[in-house]
């Protein structure tokens, strides 16, 4: 695959859903719920141009195309209390997540969390999949940036509570959204095959299904 310019590998910043958990099926179903208890019915395929983008696009954006009203605190508030019922005792780190965590750790390698989702989610599902908050040198939730992916404020954030520049740093994203930022950024983008195709993912640096299965050279740069 391509390699981006920059230099030597500093740190690793983590997209969450799609890259640590497989969290995306039980968020669909909690928004498909929440729309149906407002009177709403909405498909799986509505929220799929707003993966990565944040919840208020992931549930305002099916609810502009069909010309909804939509109290964005309100049900986005009510969409996580369903969320945070329904994966309970469901949710397991995707393949790799724990091995790879933990060579960065012994390649001395900084480690940050960027999620566009918001905090109250980040929780819950590094609570379900047993990975501590402490695993990560910084951690950068949806609420704290204004701009969301595929603007690459998130990254930058993440970068700079890491200290390393951007330049030195792998972004591993699952989401066209997210390849988009990570690029954007100025980054090397490593995109796992969770939710969108390969062809979806190709201005990533490297594609891999897992971090099972992520190359070797995503550290030998």
């Amino acid at each position: 695959m391509r390699k981006g310019k920059g230099g030597v590998i500093q740190g690793v910043i983590f997209d969450m859903d799609g890259v640590l958990v497989d969290s995306g099926k039980f968020m669909c179903e909690a928004a498909i719920r929440m729309f149906a208890e407002r009177g709403l019915t909405v498909k799986p395929e509505d929220f799929l141009p707003f993966v990565g983008a944040g919840e208020n696009r992931y549930l305002g954006g099916p609810a502009e195309k069909y010309g909804f009203p939509i109290d964005i605190e309100r049900d986005k508030a009510r969409t996580y209390q369903i969320y945070a019922e329904s994966v309970k005792g469901r949710l397991e780190p995707l393949p790799g997540v724990r091995e790879f965590i933990r060579v960065c750790r012994e390649r001395g390698l900084k480690l940050a969390l960027a999620t566009s989702a918001d905090e109250t989610k980040m929780l819950v599902n590094l609570r379900e999949i047993g990975v501590p908050l402490e695993t990560f040198d910084a951690t950068v939730n949806g609420l704290e940036v204004e701009r969301k992916k595929p603007d690459p404020e998130i990254f930058v954030v993440a970068a700079r509570r890491m200290g390393v520049s951007l330049r030195s740093c792998l972004i591993v994203e699952d989401a066209v959204n997210g390849v988009a930022a990570a690029k954007a950024a100025g980054a090397r983008c490593l995109a796992l095959l969770t939710c969108f195709s390969a062809g979806e993912l190709s201005e990533a640096d490297w594609l891999a299904n897992t971090l099972a299965e992520a190359p070797d050279d995503v550290f030998n740069w």
